[in-house]
């Protein structure tokens, strides 16, 4: 219980914001010394950034502690068009940003620390919607769900409402790592996780029913709204134009939906001479609670009728439970290796494999309503796994000055045929710089900026999704 306060203390702080997504869901790089290098860190040292790469580089430090506070933004640019409805319109979620603290103190061959770090996240915001659109379509026309037997106008607003998306992950981390000797190093960090999610999603009618038929909408309330289907002849619902599930709270920072858990992380790094360097890491899949949250709400537009040739248009909602449920993050493995070159020049490179495939097939929620009657919807995913390269270079221009330069590729994991523009994470590619400056022998501030080129897809509504995206990182690092 003292956790799951802390880790609503530390959201509401800002560390576990929505990071927009870049390999897929996570961050392309955690730190400015290994943003400025296209991400590859998993054979230098990177700083505490270590606890989100591979927590044996904490090994590499010099005696002594070490201190770093540090600030990123991530701007996406998404876009959402649909030539049919006549539909064109950016997210309104352009800016995320994500604090991150790290501390670790090395003695002798032993390192350990503490530190907090948003994982990442995705999210959209589109004022109206596209779905809202559908289902004022449907009923306008009518015909969404059941016998459509008139043709009214948009009377119940379904056109003007907002979808929105957020979700964040955020860890607080308990690195260790030991030098076995002077080549090799080893290091673990147990994981606290917490994860957050807001949505506004609109389902037309249409879609509504083909998941009804097809299993994937279920529940004793399904049940009970299929049998109070009429054809007009005796009282009941002639038509269901769409729902609407609503929870999100009004914080940059938290999300209305909240899971705890736990995860881990190993890795080691070996000194293959004195200029080559190998690292390698594996990072365990979460195990998180579902999200829930008590104040959700979903509701109904539907047509009614009395049996006698009277009909109206309603909104039906209702105030329940709401769990997304088993969400998790994906178990992740990578090797990677440093050259130096040089005594000013160092290369790096990393390869990592995300399993979003484990984790990803399907996005469930489940609604309880306060007179027992459950739902269940089923979004399918089908998300791929990733393989994700990085490169970088560090120059060391003068004594106190770092350049770097990377460039971070991964194929975008969703399918034209599941993708949802409330989840576009499809951004492939990173081109990433950076330096690094010495204020004092004991102080310096690292900077990253990363730019990621356009990913256009087509859904399999005919939707078209364009995002590219900008996102920084600064620090500011104190060794004594």
């Amino acid at each position: 219980m003292m956790l799951k306060k802390l880790a609503v203390a530390l959201a509401a702080a800002g560390f576990a914001s929505g990071a927009y997504a870049t390999n897929g869901m996570n961050l392309d790089s955690y730190g400015p010394i290994a943003g400025g290098m296209g991400g590859a860190s998993m054979a230098y040292d990177n700083g505490t950034a270590a606890v989100m790469n591979n927590p044996a580089t904490l090994g590499l430090m010099s005696e002594g502690s070490r201190l770093d506070i540090a600030l990123g933004g991530l701007h996406p640019d998404v876009n959402l068009s649909n030539d049919m409805m006549g539909y064109d319109e950016d997210s309104k979620s352009t800016a995320f940003y994500m604090p991150a603290i790290g501390w670790a103190k090395k003695t002798g061959k032993l390192t350990y620390g503490l530190a907090l770090f948003a994982q990442g996240g995705m999210g959209t915001e589109y004022d109206p919607g596209l779905g809202a659109q559908y289902s004022a379509m449907g009923l306008s026309a009518g015909y969404a769900m059941g016998y459509g037997l008139h043709a009214p106008s948009d009377t119940l607003g379904l056109s003007s409402l907002t979808e929105r998306s957020e979700v964040g992950v955020g860890r607080l981390i308990l690195p260790v790592a030991y030098n076995v000797n002077d080549r090799f190093n080893v290091g673990g960090s147990l994981d606290f996780v917490w994860a957050m999610m807001d949505l506004k999603m609109a389902m037309p009618g249409a879609m509504m029913y083909n998941m009804i038929g097809s299993g994937l909408i279920s529940g004793t309330m399904v049940d009970g709204l299929m049998g109070q289907m009429s054809d007009g002849s005796t009282a009941g619902i002639t038509d269901i134009y769409g729902g609407y599930f609503d929870f999100s709270d009004s914080s940059d920072f938290t999300g209305k939906a909240k899971g705890y858990g736990y995860a881990g992380k190993l890795g080691f790094t070996y000194k293959l001479s004195n200029t080559v360097s190998l690292g390698a890491t594996y990072h365990s899949k979460t195990s998180l609670g579902d999200m829930s949250t008590d104040n959700a709400k979903v509701s109904l537009a539907m047509q009614v009728t009395d049996g006698a040739g009277n009909y109206q248009d309603v909104v039906q909602t209702m105030t329940g439970k709401i769990k997304v449920k088993d969400f998790q993050w994906p178990e992740t493995y990578g090797v990677g290796a440093s050259w130096q070159a040089t005594d000013r020049l160092m290369l790096a490179m990393d390869v990592k494999r995300i399993r979003w495939s484990k984790v990803m097939k399907d996005f469930t929620m489940q609604f309880n309503a306060p007179d027992g009657s459950v739902m269940l919807a089923t979004m399918p995913q089908n998300w791929d796994d990733q393989t994700v390269l990085s490169l970088g270079v560090g120059y060391k221009a003068t004594d106190k000055l770092s350049l770097r330069a990377g460039y971070n590729r991964a194929s975008n994991p969703i399918p034209n045929s599941t993708v949802n523009y409330l989840f576009p994470a499809i951004v492939e590619e990173h081109y990433t710089m950076g330096f690094g400056y010495d204020l004092t022998p004991s102080s310096e501030v690292n900077f990253s900026l990363a730019l990621a080129p356009s990913v256009k897809v087509t859904a399999s509504d005919g939707s078209k999704i364009d995002h590219s995206q900008t996102s920084w990182q600064l620090m500011y690092s104190n060794k004594f």
